[in-house]
């Protein structure tokens, strides 16, 4: 049951910190180590992050294993969600040029700036789940995400924020 719920979310999370084409794998390997370690996890506590930060730290794992910088899959978990969006092509095509334009933004950031903005726009987290997630304090998510945003609002421009 808890991997029917969160096996999108993990998948996701995984290939927006860096997995790439190894998400796949991360996100299993993510999920047999929860399993593992469930008797451990703090009933009062919140099961996503959880299982989130298992899967940020087998993404790390797997990115520093290889040896390189992994090209992050920016463009599975930005897809907007099907709501009938713009039908004109015009709109469509200015749409796509946007979103192209930050995702390349984003993947440009420096890490620690990438996985708090990624944590908290793309995958929707709180600052306190951001936290959880990166293991890192509530303020230097704060921080980062601010200084990411502000890189990106100097690359990008205003209007697509």
């Amino acid at each position: 049951m808890l991997v029917a719920r969160y096996s999108a979310v993990a998948h996701r999370t995984a290939a927006l910190l860096g997995a790439g084409d190894e998400a796949e794998d991360v996100v299993q390997e993510a999920f047999v180590k929860a399993f593992r370690h469930l008797a451990g996890f703090r009933r009062d506590a919140a099961f996503r992050p959880w299982l989130l930060r298992i899967v940020a730290n087998e993404t790390h794992t797997a990115t520093r294993a290889r040896g390189r910088r992994a090209d992050l899959a920016l463009r599975a978990g930005a897809r907007a969600e099907p709501d009938g969006g713009p039908a004109d092509p015009q709109d469509v095509a200015v749409a796509t040029d946007r979103r192209t334009r930050l995702l390349a933004a984003i993947r440009a950031l420096p890490d620690q700036e990438r996985e708090a903005v990624v944590c908290r726009y793309l995958l929707q987290l709180s600052e306190a789940e951001t936290a959880e997630v990166l293991g890192r304090p509530v303020g230097t998510v704060k921080s980062r995400t601010f200084r990411g945003l502000a890189r990106l609002r100097k690359e990008v421009g205003d209007d697509l924020f």
